[in-house]
């Protein structure tokens, strides 16, 4: 065995820390502990820490709290641990299982059997962790190809109009924004983090469609007339079918979201937008984020066919619904970010 793997043995009677320390000691280096919290504080002193031998009836803190704890942190999924026990009730040791706990050692402690019974589970938690970290790398490797997939695109859309390069810079940061503020506000729209992420990476394609759309039209200083708006609307759903021929290279949640923001960014509440018409939370939260994110960055930058207009007279031009209709929660988030996008504003023009 490896002596650099760790037992931790968690016992408040010395005699019983003995007799498990001088079972395993020859193979692996052993950590005691006499109660619970300095079970706990041992964990967090050794994240390697390959199994815990875990008294469950304990002064200060039983094993059963320390089992609970250990199983909100996280930790339990690195970590076996066999309960200690001798004379346990059957719904204590049924809760211990149901915390998390792989295996019950009864006293007194039969060596052999003991041993070979906790080396199985080390190894297999062992190979379990490797197997976990290598697919994390590819999921990470995997990622970076994402994302490099998006940038190419994004870099697509900068040649073919000189103002759409800085405008989805400007996107990511209000959508990142808006995004995080969304969710802190509203449980129902609530994302981990990892989600957020994708979507603000997403948020760069939402006008991939306009590759599609002929110069004169995607350039023109003017306003565009009743046909030419007809064609310009077409974006979301071109923009969609470039980004069908490369779903496998993006992988599948970062082309789940961008799909749907290309599609649905011009989807209004009220059921004006285009092109499906959609009302209310028919529209994705992300695709609604991304919307309002897109109206500002439109109203306070130069284009070719207008002035920029600033923050004050975009932001009553966007509560007046001059821009179409959006989701009064969203306008609230909205609204509770002005600040960070006033302060920002500098980084995402750079």
């Amino acid at each position: 065995m490896d002596k650099e793997k760790i037992i931790l043995i968690v016992d408040d009677i010395e005699i019983n820390r003995v007799i498990l320390s001088e079972i395993f000691k020859k193979d692996y280096h052993i950590i005691e502990a006499c109660n619970g919290i300095q079970a706990l504080e041992a964990v967090n002193k050794n994240p390697d820490i390959s199994a815990m031998l875990l008294d469950l009836v304990m002064p200060e803190m039983n094993g059963l709290e320390v089992l609970r704890k250990m199983n909100k942190s996280g930790k339990l999924k690195s970590i076996p641990v066999f309960l200690i026990t001798a004379e346990s009730s059957e719904e204590m040791l049924l809760e211990g299982y149901h915390l998390g706990a792989v295996d019950v050692i009864t006293k007194p402690f039969m060596q052999h059997f003991l041993k070979h019974r906790i080396n199985n589970i080390i190894e297999l938690y062992s190979h379990r962790n490797e197997l976990e970290y290598v697919v994390a790398k590819q999921v990470k490797r995997l990622n970076q190809v994402s994302r490099s997939m998006v940038e190419t695109l994004a870099t697509l859309i900068e040649f073919r109009d000189c103002e759409s390069g800085e405008h989805v810079k400007r996107i990511c940061g209000l959508t990142d924004i808006l995004m995080t503020k969304v969710s802190e506000m509203y449980p129902e729209y609530r994302l981990p983090q990892s989600e957020i992420d994708k979507i603000v990476t997403s948020s760069v394609l939402h006008d991939v469609g306009k590759i599609s759309i002929p110069d004169g039209i995607l350039n023109k200083p003017g306003r565009l007339t009743k046909e030419e708006f007809e064609v310009m609307k077409q974006h979301t759903v071109k923009g969609c079918e470039i980004l069908q021929e490369i779903p496998n290279v993006m992988g599948k949640g970062l082309y789940d979201y961008s799909y749907d923001i290309c599609r649905h960014h011009h989807e209004r509440w009220d059921g004006r937008g285009y092109p499906d018409g959609l009302v209310g939370d028919e529209i994705s939260i992300w695709a609604q984020v991304v919307s309002i994110a897109d109206v500002y960055d439109a109203l306070t930058a130069e284009r070719v066919y207008k002035k920029a207009f600033d923050h004050d007279t975009a932001v009553k031009m966007i509560y007046h619904g001059e821009c179409g209709s959006f989701n009064p929660k969203i306008l609230k988030a909205f609204e509770a970010s002005l600040d960070t996008i006033q302060k920002k504003n500098w980084a995402l023009v750079e």
